[in-house]
């Protein structure tokens, strides 16, 4: 049986400018296939490479392979499409697999345009697609295809063309179970710029215990589930020591939710002296950085030196469907509690919304002036197709061109500007901003750590602007304020992608038991038994309530525990969750 696994080549000029990111899934994925007794894999990193369609229909047409899969996130959905259409140009029999969150939930709609996709791995793929791949291995697939459970297909028989979803498959609850094959990647193309070291995304954790309205991480992996804190630094001393690996971050939305793993897991770093070998970095919310004050210092000790906070710019906090979760001073306050221990601070600001305004854009540029956090970051404003609030914005979305939804392409257009102004003012606070540290802060820092660190994301923000890549400048035609009337999103006609039928979503979600409650619907209802369960042991808030990346609330370590605890409870009591 062989399998060949594609990343597709999409690019957008976003995180990417920093290097070229591992595809950690395929690691995931492979180490899992391998220990069911799958050998015969290949991956194809179209993306890494910058594989055009004739360069991976070369390899395509090498491997004559029984099973080709594609991930997706949102923006890469048409070229996942494309790859898995190839794949089947090339050789007819093969059967072709979809993967990642935008299949996950918008398979109605992918199937309908990509009927030559097989199937759609929903959720969680390590144990979908093993079963999956055993399936159509022993012919279980040719003869019953709703057997495999987790999946999502295109109905051919008498009714013809129906869209059928199979019931979910249980999440992994042990996620050490899962070992991943880290030698499936070419490790010399994965390089960090600002450290000019590799670089890997482990995983701590997955999941989420709240459930905002503007992320789908919660009801992607259903549960939340954190790993032991020792198998974690076992893999990542691994990638250390076999891949040579300088830098990781964790791939998790909030490593900090469980404190008290969290800490374990930077003591044992400290243990077996890895700090000296590896850095790394988190996205965190500002209230742990508070609530962790006095642990700072350890955590520097154990390798952090990158911390990215959500947090709220200014359009953000004259909206009511943002909860104002932390003040303007807290903000403050943890990036300079940050700077203080020696950890370089990111502040991430979402613009682009519908009350968006040139003053409102002032006021964030001199937030981020004032909190002096050591670099800045604007992204645009992007609701996931599949999220709830994508459905409460209505009619004020009327972008449905996937490939733009990667947040440096203006999704949303402000009432008072056009989107190519609300680019040029962005790019104005990016000049601002970057300037200013250039000339009086990166060059004279004390810390010669975070002097060669900072030094090093100058590098790659100068790199990615000369190169034109940096926010997708050279794909829409800026060049400054003197270009920004001749700026082309390159929208795709809505003839051709239509606004997604919300019904069609809703009925994707049915029976999708999380965690969080036993059915999601589009605009959030309270849940029944393991919902009220859930809400009660981690205080979650009220559907509706949102916060700056990162969750609803905080929780303590009791309540954490409590949380993980709750797809137990499921497990042992089935019933709850039909």
């Amino acid at each position: 049986m062989r399998i060949v696994l594609i990343h597709p080549n999409y690019h957008s000029g976003g995180a990417e400018i920093a290097g070229n990111w591992p595809p950690a899934w395929v690691a995931y994925l492979t180490g899992y296939l391998r220990a069911g007794g799958y050998h015969d894999i290949t991956f194809i990193d179209a993306m890494t490479h910058h594989l055009d369609e004739a360069a991976v229909r070369e390899r395509l047409e090498a491997l004559q392979a029984d099973i080709v899969g594609c991930t997706a996130i949102t923006p890469a959905i048409y070229k996942a499409e494309r790859l898995l259409q190839l794949a089947k140009e090339v050789r007819p029999q093969t059967v072709t697999v979809l993967g990642g969150i935008h299949g996950t939930f918008m398979y109605p709609q992918v199937l309908k345009e990509a009927p030559w996709i097989d199937a759609v791995v929903r959720g969680e793929g390590e144990q979908v697609f093993l079963n999956f791949v055993r399936a159509v291995d022993d012919g279980t697939w040719a003869r019953d295809r709703h057997a495999v459970r987790g999946v999502a297909f295109l109905d051919t028989g008498a009714d013809g063309g129906n869209v059928v979803a199979t019931p979910a498959e249980p999440p992994i609850a042990d996620l050490d179970r899962i070992q991943p094959d880290w030698a499936i990647l070419e490790w010399d193309k994965y390089i960090y710029i600002p450290l000019g070291v590799r670089v890997a995304i482990p995983n701590f954790a997955r999941g989420c215990p709240f459930t905002c309205s503007f992320c789908s991480q919660w009801k992607f992996w259903r549960d939340y589930r954190i790993r032991e804190p020792k198998a974690v630094v076992d893999e990542i001393e691994g990638l250390v020591k076999n891949h040579g690996v300088g830098f990781f971050i964790l791939a998790d939305e909030e490593p900090t939710i469980h404190r008290k793993k969290f800490i374990a897991f930077c003591e044992e770093l400290i243990a077996r002296g890895l700090p000296d070998k590896v850095q790394w970095g988190i996205n965190t919310r500002v209230t742990d950085i508070l609530r962790d004050e006095k642990l700072l210092p350890m955590f520097r000790q154990a390798g952090l030196v990158h911390v990215s906070l959500g947090t709220e710019a200014a359009a953000q906090l004259k909206l009511d469907r943002f909860n104002k979760e932390t003040t303007i001073e807290q903000n403050k306050k943890a990036i300079r509690l940050l700077r203080e221990a020696g950890i370089v601070t990111e502040a991430q600001f979402i613009v682009g919304l519908e009350n968006e305004t040139a003053e409102t854009l002032e006021e964030t540029y001199q937030m981020a002036r004032d909190w002096n956090p050591d670099m800045a970051n604007w992204a645009m404003y992007t609701p996931w197709p599949f999220s709830d609030l994508f459905q409460e914005l209505g009619d004020k979305v009327e972008v449905f061109d996937f490939e733009k939804y990667n947040f440096v392409t203006p999704i949303m257009k402000p009432d008072a500007m056009d989107r190519a102004e609300l680019l040029d003012r962005v790019m104005n606070n990016y000049r601002r901003f970057f300037m200013n540290k250039s000339f009086f802060q990166y060059p004279w820092e004390k810390d010669s750590f975070r002097r060669k660190y900072l030094m090093g994301c100058l590098k790659a923000f100068l790199k990615s602007g000369f190169e034109r890549t940096f926010y997708d400048l050279g794909r829409v035609g800026y060049w400054g304020p003197q270009s920004k009337k001749k700026v082309d999103f390159q929208f795709a006609d809505t003839r051709v992608h239509e606004r997604p039928d919300a019904a069609a979503i809703a009925a994707a979600d049915e029976n999708w038991v999380t965690m969080h409650g036993p059915k999601i619907e589009m605009r959030r209802k309270r849940g029944e038994e393991i919902a009220a369960a859930a809400l009660a042991a981690i205080g979650a808030v009220e559907s509706g309530q949102v916060s700056a990346c990162g969750g609803g609330g905080q929780l303590s370590d009791e309540e954490a525990e409590a949380a993980l605890s709750l797809h137990q409870a499921a497990d042992h009591h089935p019933a709850a969750a039909d």
